[in-house]
């Protein structure tokens, strides 16, 4: 039987068999991988003249941060797909300080070799072309993608908060190992806790940020959202996620107290936009009084 190398690109073969995941390895986890993970994580932060420059503007980030989110939902990427395509997006523009001639192709680059790290049923190029509505070729897009690598010197298995929250929650979950209910909670949290890493990772604010003090502040944000624990017990899973990032739990509160106000300000932008949509519609449907017309 012969057998080929290449790897060819199907975008008809995505979705249409059962996703290949390795099941979870508790072997593979615990303290010894969280520290090798500390250890990791400053070498993936973008540099601080780029975190300056970008926390002054942050609109241009923002607008392609929103596009690969979106891209990344429209092409049903796993969930670690995207913080780590920001991770990819950030550390190639603080090396270049400089935005090519297609943004969007740079993002559908970052989010293509992310997908390909992560996923075992990769998006294909010419899905992300189609997604970015042909604002560029096929061909361009892979000669992106060698350019992010070249660029990165191929080091983009970058740490990123996703890869220490499951670690974070077994140690939880190990502190209270009698609660029948424990189980589900920490399901519950994990949901809630990757929708902040996303609104972290979407934030200009949470960029020099180490990935382990964003994904401890995301889960003890979840935790005090849902209220679903006692005020003690919920100081001691704060003081534990304290000690897994090692950081002061001062550090860790001032940070969730800035994801809580980020989710506060979305949500006020959120409703604004509503209410001057109800607005707009109530415009469009109120008849013209004649006499207002200057003929």
């Amino acid at each position: 039987m012969s057998a080929s190398l290449w790897c060819e690109e199907d975008a008809s073969q995505r979705g249409t068999q059962a996703s290949v995941r390795a099941p979870w390895d508790p072997s593979a986890s615990g303290l010894r991988v969280i520290q090798r993970l500390l250890q990791s994580e400053e070498r993936y932060l973008p540099s601080s003249l780029y975190i300056s420059l970008v926390q002054r503007e942050p609109q241009q980030r923002e607008q392609l941060v929103k596009w690969t989110m979106e891209v990344c939902s429209e092409c049903d990427c796993d969930e670690p797909v995207f913080p780590l395509a920001v991770s990819l997006l950030d550390r190639y523009l603080s090396a270049t300080l400089s935005l090519p001639v297609s943004p969007s192709c740079l993002a559908a680059a970052c989010v293509l070799v992310a997908s390909k790290l992560i996923e075992s049923d990769t998006v294909s190029a010419d899905t992300l072309c189609a997604a970015a509505e042909y604002d560029f070729l096929s061909s361009n897009l892979r000669e992106m993608e060698r350019l992010v690598l070249a660029t990165l010197r191929w080091d983009v298995a970058a740490v990123t908060p996703h890869d220490f929250i499951p670690h974070f929650l077994r140690i939880l979950g190990e502190l209270r190992d009698g609660d029948a209910h424990m189980g589900d909670f920490l399901t519950t949290l994990r949901r809630h806790g990757d929708t902040f890493v996303a609104m972290c990772v979407s934030d200009a604010r949470f960029l020099g940020t180490s990935a382990s003090l964003v994904a401890a502040a995301a889960l003890n944000a979840a935790l005090r959202g849902l209220r679903a624990r006692s005020s003690g017990e919920t100081s001691v899973l704060t003081a534990a996620l304290a000690t897994l990032c090692q950081c002061d739990v001062a550090v860790l509160q001032c940070c969730t107290e800035l994801i809580e106000d980020a989710l506060r300000e979305r949500l006020r932008d959120a409703a604004a936009g509503e209410k001057d949509s109800e607005l707009e519609d109530e415009r469009a449907s109120t008849p013209t009084d004649l006499r207002e017309i200057d003929f």
